[in-house]
């Protein structure tokens, strides 16, 4: 249960160290810091308890933000290569040309 479906439990699991859930992790740090400080409380020294617990909160958040990320391109990429595999047609190789090839002659004007 959870909010990937089955089919996204087979994907490997996200760093624990991820950039949603450093960004959420401040943005609970910070949460719990701007409180204190409307409250007239020290804000570094007041209620570090409770910032570890934004925090912590922010982090749990975050790194299933990216699991769901994860899963949702997952899902995209099988879906576009389903479907590239179905129309060989509409997405077929061209011929590779040189850089010669396409950029024109080069001739200085003096």
């Amino acid at each position: 249960m959870g909010i990937v479906p089955e089919d996204g439990k087979g994907l490997p699991p996200p760093g624990i160290v991820n950039r949603n859930s450093v960004w959420l992790s401040g943005i609970g740090w910070f949460s719990a810091m701007l409180n204190n400080a409307f409250n007239h409380r020290p804000p570094l020294k007041s209620g570090v308890h409770r910032q570890f617990l934004f925090a912590t909160i922010g982090w749990y958040i975050g790194y299933h933000l990216t699991k769901y990320e994860n899963y949702t391109y997952a899902r995209l990429d099988r879906d576009m290569n389903e479907y590239v595999k179905l129309h060989p047609e509409r997405f077929e190789t061209k011929e590779k040309k040189t850089f010669a090839e396409i950029v024109e002659p080069f001739h200085p004007i003096r």
